[in-house]
C-alpha cells in the first residue's frame, strides 16, 4: 500500500441551515469566541453571501460576507483547524473577491484581531492593507481585543487580484 498523499479536490458551495452543524462545529473547534448557530442563521437570513468549501461532503472552510453600496464586509472567513496551512484562506479571499467584483464591489473590508498574526500576514501577503483599529471591539479572555481594520481596492493593478495586469 503506498502512502503517497493524493491532493484533496475542493470545491465551493452555498451555505445552508442544514449544514450549519458541521459550520459550527469548525466555528467551536477553531475559535474561543466563535460565532453562534443564530448568527449564521442571521446571516443566512439576511441574504449575505455564505459560501463553504467543501472536499466531497467535509467542510474544509467557509466565509461569511455582506454587500455594501460599493462594497464588500468580509464578516467570517474560517478554514477547519486539521485544513490550516493549506492554502484554503488565499483560494476562498480569491472567490470572494471575483464575487465582489461581479457585484460592482470597490472595496473588500474586514476586521481582524490584533493577536491574529497568522490572518494578519495571510491578508497583507493577498494585499490588504491596514487602515485603522477599533479599540475594545472582540470580546476577550479577560476582556477586550482591538481589530485591525482592514481594506483591499479591488481594481487596483497592484492588489492581490486587480485583475488589470498587463
Amino acid at each position: 500500500m503506498s502512502a503517497v498523499l493524493q491532493p484533496l479536490e475542493a470545491r465551493l458551495d452555498a451555505m445552508t441551515v442544514e449544514r450549519l452543524d458541521a459550520v459550527c462545529a469548525v466555528e467551536n473547534q477553531a475559535y474561543t469566541h466563535p460565532w453562534t448557530h443564530a448568527n449564521f442563521i442571521d446571516s443566512l437570513a439576511a441574504g449575505y453571501h455564505c459560501q463553504l468549501l467543501l472536499g466531497g461532503e467535509t467542510v474544509i472552510g467557509y466565509f461569511v460576507a455582506m454587500k455594501g453600496v460599493d462594497e464588500v464586509h468580509l464578516l467570517n472567513i474560517t478554514v477547519a483547524p486539521e485544513f490550516q496551512r493549506q492554502g484554503w484562506a488565499p483560494l476562498m479571499l480569491e472567490a470572494l473577491a471575483g464575487w465582489s467584483r461581479g457585484q460592482g464591489a470597490q472595496w473588500l473590508w474586514l476586521e481582524v484581531r490584533t493577536g491574529n498574526a497568522r490572518a494578519l500576514q495571510i491578508y497583507e501577503r493577498n494585499g490588504f492593507r491596514r487602515v485603522g483599529v477599533r479599540k475594545g471591539y472582540y470580546p476577550a479572555h479577560g476582556g477586550r481585543e482591538d481589530a485591525v481594520v482592514m481594506s483591499l481596492r479591488l481594481h487596483e493593478p497592484t492588489s492581490a487580484w486587480g485583475g488589470l495586469l498587463p
